[in-house]
């Protein structure tokens, strides 16, 4: 595996534009700077190393996930990472036991491209396929003091419809109501209007109740299709 990290670490420096990283770095507003690859040449400069893939343990795939990801020199490094973890060869090894590495990712990004997709995505995934279990840990995340594993607990259920666990979005959103992060008021915005596709009479009750306690954004957010 440490082969495979050097191979994709050379494949993205091949693929390099100098051009467009000083951009990408300035719209992310990304301390680490980035190659200058758009996400589709990424995933094609990934594909012929990743095809055929096979990883024989999940500790395997979560060695190599962090090999890439937390030492990067360069944003798309972490990009790939993730998309080692999504890919076919991680497949097998999905479940609520990922839940440490993905609050290892998720804390160590701690910037919305990382930790959204690890929390709507991954996390997402694995709570809708074991809630009983996601359960604990999105309620406890809700009240850690960072910032971006309270963001991924109210974001966690993004895409889940009429599988989303309202009781849970409930407590999340109430114990972040009247955080004055940015970030954590878009999240809740985020959730409520996504969610309001399947229920839109739910979420108009819960904005409703809570006129005083949300924010002016998450209001805003929220209602926004309805």
């Amino acid at each position: 595996m440490t082969t495979l990290v050097e191979e994709i670490r050379s494949a993205l420096a091949a693929a390099a534009d100098a051009g467009r990283a000083p951009a990408m770095q300035a719209y992310m507003k990304s301390a680490m700077p980035f190659r200058g690859i758009p996400r589709p040449v990424l995933r094609r400069t990934l594909r012929p190393l990743l095809t055929g893939l096979r990883i024989e343990s999940a500790r395997e795939l979560e060695e190599t996930v962090r090999e890439l990801y937390l030492p990067a020199a360069y944003r798309e490094e972490r990009y790939a990472a993730l998309e080692l973890l999504a890919g076919r060869a991680g497949r097998p090894f999905r479940g609520p036991d990922r839940v440490p590495l993905l609050r290892e990712l998720i804390t160590v990004g701690a910037w919305w491209d990382l930790v959204d997709e690890v929390a709507g995505h991954y996390l997402a995934d694995l709570h809708r396929a074991d809630p009983d279990r996601l359960r604990p840990v999105l309620l406890e995340w809700s009240g850690d003091p960072d910032l971006w594993l309270r963001r991924s607990s109210i974001i966690a259920q993004l895409g889940s419809r009429d599988a989303t666990d309202t009781e849970v979005l409930t407590v999340v959103i109430d114990r972040n109501a009247a955080d004055r992060e940015f970030f954590i008021r878009k999240a809740i915005g985020w959730a409520l209007r996504e969610y309001a596709r399947t229920d839109p009479d739910w979420v108009r009750r819960f904005v409703a109740e809570r006129e005083e306690t949300l924010s002016p954004l998450s209001k805003r957010e929220a209602r926004k299709h309805l």
